[in-house]
């Protein structure tokens, strides 16, 4: 057991090594031998498999029943149409289920936890799939422990072991412990496990076992697999399937037996009811509804928004609030030192100002390159500018102790040794720094901390503030061990730096977009409230210091006064992740959808409190990045905007695609019955082939074609859609049905006007202003508001095309042979094809008549 093993015990049976690592040709054959650092997920089903569900509807089974009936009765020709319509509708749901399977794997390599590495003796980044037993891994705050590991070293380490323990505090850690004798998990004190996280401190540790071999992985396997929930959206679709399948079916019965008792051939009638069946319930809505979705997630990952969750693609359509933080999402996080106080003067910079933000610092200077967090870096930067240099600062002063940098305190404290002295460096925000001062650095000289000196800190920093600058105070403390307690107390206060951070151009812009998409844009960030406004002002986001509230006054409101006034500010400063918590709560007591943005450890919970939660892909933590539903790869704001903008196109295109559906069944069923109940001795409108025919020319390409419709220009000028609306809301309804009704009608005509010639003319016609009328259809959904003209006929090329091919289609149909046999259609004269085609495209102008009016009213 490697708990009860020292640390150089555990090199040795992992054959490793604490200096460099194990080799990349080592840790390449251990990873053939061993396999991936993962679990075992259940086994992706086969194309084949996928292939053979495609027949288990009920519906579908019927239709195999009647061609095999069919082949009994000798009607080869019906029997090969139905089968051969059959497989066609079973390779497109496998293609569907395959692109989709395929989008979302894609997806999930995107957001694989990465891990750092110790390989041939350098640092590098790594999928935490690659590790192997014997890796040597640095760990640090916000991080995800990749697998099960026995720590080489260890800096105030605690470790949140929820997942594994069932304990929500954090437990402290040390490499130095050693046990005698069997213990729990939770006792293991010197061991970390896999998908656990680091709350506190840093450390290194030799990973000792992985994958399923882990502690996680031994629970893993006792759990049955989980299937993947449906969103919410495909679930009312699903549900609004089944609906539509009982009452077409119930129809068809009606049909059948209206037909029966006109004494009508009865073979034919069950055919023709099972076929319109099959043809008016929408079974294609779901696949459709999962390849949009998939599709869409994949564009969005390659404009660097990363979908975690697919239901976070239908509720970005619905965000009415982004609450984001400000460095990195708003500004360039590209800071650096443009103001410095000491001596009590501004521009002033001490010796001792310099030392201390130089040691007080994990930045680290490489070649003349400095790597690190972009405040520390910067002020590394500041500090070897001005001659003061990392490396032989810290030979001088030999850092022994540390307390890491935390968000509720906004405080860091390193401790050094210099010669047999220790000395106390601690840097964070300014009204914290002085509050932990009794004294002030003068000139060389220590002096007590009057009200005069406070007041001459606060009115400089005041200023520096008001310019958009960030301040950053130092304070120090002589101590006489490197242990001693209050640590951060009676310090002696040395100097502040502004730095600045410039927003990034394209976020105006965006944050302009919002506004006018009835998009509430709210800042967030741990600076001062001074600093806040200046940027909030210079982007647009607020207009007076009234609209902006601190984390101080926050503390003072209970929850149902906070909900009252959240919407009166846009800006939130010197605020901690609890405060986040709050802000999303008070906000979603309006009913709001809230979206909100954080990279640090405790931003999780407001995270996952928040209806889209969304993690920084190059800053945030791995415990950020698990609990968000999208991380934005560039941490760019306007990536928020483009997410939510794409997010409404995703929706209104399912949208688009359910209405025409509906629209079209709607329009065969009112046909096919209305004909056999009023024209009792007359042929059917449609034959079972035709209908099954229409099904699969005009139905399914057309659907997925406006599920790729391109970005509507007129979405962002609409208020966001409240999540709870229906499909048919804002006349969708009644879009369906006026337009169903016309279709059935326009097919009625035709087919009466047919009548005067012949019954299969009749059918002929019929079946050609059905099918074609639909597919004209298809460019009314472009825009139930904006003429197609506005919208842009040819920006769908898709649908174009799909337009093209099914009306070459249905001519060759009609006047080919071979079609004239097969479908039991007869060509058309010149005459015909002009009312035909006059007939079909009518539902575009009557659709165009329809917006016009509409609009002038």
């Amino acid at each position: 057991m490697p708990y009860r093993m020292n640390i150089q015990e555990v090199v040795q049976e992992t054959y490793s090594d604490l200096d460099k690592g194990l080799s990349e040709q080592e840790a390449a054959a251990r990873l053939r031998d061993q396999g991936k650092n993962e679990l075992l997920k259940k086994k992706k089903e086969t194309v084949f498999q996928m292939f053979l569900e495609q027949f288990q509807d009920p519906m579908v089974i019927i239709l195999i029943i009647g061609a095999i009936v069919s082949i009994f009765l000798k009607e080869y020709i019906d029997a090969s149409i139905i089968l051969t319509v059959i497989i066609l509708n079973a390779i497109i749901g496998v293609v569907q289920e395959f692109k989709a399977e395929k989008a979302i794997d894609a997806l999930e390599k995107l957001s694989t936890p990465k891990a750092f590495v110790v390989r041939e003796g350098f640092l590098k980044e790594i999928d935490s799939k690659e590790l192997v037993v014997g890796d040597l891994v640095e760990l640090e705050v916000g991080g995800y422990i990749p697998a099960d590991m026995r720590l080489v070293s260890s800096v105030n380490l605690k470790v949140e072991e929820s997942t594994l323990t069932g304990e929500s505090e954090a437990v402290e850690k040390d490499a130095a412990l050693v046990y005698d004798e069997e213990i729990n998990i939770s006792d293991q004190r010197n061991m970390v496990f896999m998908s656990t996280y680091v709350t506190y401190g840093k450390a290194r540790g030799i990973v000792v076992r992985t994958g399923m071999s882990s502690e996680v992985g031994k629970i893993a396997r006792m759990l049955d697999e989980t299937k993947e929930d449906m969103t919410p959206l495909q679930v009312r679709l699903a549900h609004l399937s089944k609906i539509l399948g009982i009452g077409s079916v119930g129809i068809c019965i009606a049909m059948f037996v209206v037909a029966v008792l006109q004494g009508r051939d009865l073979f034919d009638m069950l055919l023709l009811s099972i076929s319109l069946a099959v043809a008016a319930i929408p079974e294609g809505l779901p696949a459709v509804v999962t390849i949009v979705l998939a599709l869409g997630v994949q564009v969005m990952s390659r404009n660097n928004a990363i979908i975690r969750k697919l239901h976070a693609v239908e509720t970005l359509g619905s965000v009415s609030v982004i609450c984001s933080d400000k460095t990195g999402t708003l500004t360039q996080n590209k800071m650096h030192v443009v103001s410095s106080y000491a001596n009590g003067a501004l521009q002033n910079r001490s010796e001792e100002l310099l030392r201390g933000f130089c040691l007080c610092n994990n930045a680290t200077v490489q070649k003349e390159e400095i790597l690190g967090e972009p405040t520390e870096a910067a002020l590394m930067a500041f500090c070897e500018e001005n001659g003061m240099h990392k490396d032989a600062e810290d030979l001088s002063y030999v850092r022994v102790n540390e307390i890491s940098f935390d968000s509720t305190r906004k405080l860091m404290t390193t401790i050094h040794q210099h010669g047999k002295e220790y000395v106390a460096f601690t840097k964070g925000a300014l009204e914290k720094v002085l509050d932990l001062c009794t004294q002030v650095r003068m000139d060389g000289t220590t002096v007590r901390m009057s009200s005069y000196e406070k007041n001459r800190i606060l009115e400089a920093s005041k200023k520096v503030s008001s310019d958009a600058q960030r301040v950053l105070a130092l304070a120090m403390r002589s101590l006489k061990s490197p242990h001693e307690s209050a640590v951060e107390s009676k310090m002696t206060f040395i100097g502040f730096a502004g730095l600045i951070d410039p927003p990034r151009e394209e976020v105006r812009d965006s944050i302009r977009l919002c506004h006018k998409a009835g998009i509430q844009v709210v800042m967030i960030t741990g600076d001062h409230p001074l600093t806040a406004f200046a940027i909030a002002r210079n982007l647009g986001i607020a207009k007076t210091e009234q609209q902006v509230i601190t984390g101080k006054d926050l503390d003072e409101m209970n929850e149902e006064t906070l909900a009252q006034h959240v919407q009166s500010y846009c800006v939130y400063a010197r605020v901690t992740p609890e405060h986040k918590v709050r802000i999303v709560n008070a906000f979603k007591k309006h009913q709001l959808v809230v979206a909100m943005s954080g990279d640090g450890v405790n931003d999780a919970p407001s995270l996952k409190n928040a209806d889209i939660g969304i993690a920084m892909g190059k800053t945030g933590t791995d415990v950020c990045k698990q609990a968000s539903d999208m991380i934005l790869a560039d941490d760019n704001f306007a990536t928020i905007v483009e997410a939510v903008e794409q997010g409404r196109n995703i929706y209104l295109n399912i949208q688009k695609a359910v209405l025409y559906l509906l629209s079209c069944n709607l329009g065969e069923i009112m046909s096919l019955f209305l004909a056999i109940v009023f024209m009792p001795h007359v042929v059917s409108t449609l034959s079972a082939i035709q209908i099954l025919w229409v099904n699969l020319v005009t139905d399914a390409f057309p659907a997925l074609a406006l599920g790729v419709d391109p970005m509507d220009k007129f979405i962002m000028e609409e208020k966001p859609r409240d999540r709870r609306e229906s499909l048919f809301a804002h006349g969708g309804m009644i879009f369906t049905i006026m337009n169903g009704m016309f279709i059935g009608t326009i097919t009625l005509v035709a087919f009466r006007n047919g009548l005067d010639v012949s019954p299969a003319k009749a059918q002929t016609m019929a079946f050609m202003v059905l099918s074609i009328s639909q597919l004209f259809h298809a460019l009314n959904l472009r825009s139930r508001t904006h003429s197609i003209l506005e919208v842009g006929i040819m920006r769908n090329k898709w649908l174009i095309l799909t337009m093209v091919f099914g009306i070459t289609l249905q001519i060759a149909v009609c006047q080919l042979p071979i079609f004239n046999m097969l479908l039991k259609t007869v060509p058309l004269d010149l005459s015909s094809w002009t009312m035909v085609l006059g007939m079909s495209f009518s539902i575009i102008l009557i659709n165009e008549i329809s917006k016009w009016i509409a609009k002038e009213r």
